[in-house]
């Protein structure tokens, strides 16, 4: 019965650990954020539609790869049948 009790603090020990590493890992992460937030909120007004221009890219390009894999999806659905 020790040997339950040793065991289950041991886990709870690791397991505290775990997650102090992963809080860590996402504080340093907001950090970033709140930095890249601030640097961009002083960009000049041309750079930052450049930016938003390019995200909007990306996103388009991403919308059409998910369209064209949804197809794929569709055409093979429909040769199963």
């Amino acid at each position: 019965m020790g040997n339950f009790f040793k065991n289950a603090f041991q886990d709870m020990k690791e397991n505290a650990k775990a997650q102090h590493e992963v809080d860590k890992a996402n504080l340093a992460a907001v950090k970033a954020e709140s930095k890249a937030q601030w640097e961009e909120a002083k960009m000049s007004p041309k750079a930052r539609q450049e930016l938003m221009q390019k995200e909007r890219d990306e996103q388009i390009a991403a919308a059409k790869e998910r369209t064209a894999a949804a197809q794929e999806r569709i055409d093979n659905a429909k040769k199963q049948k």
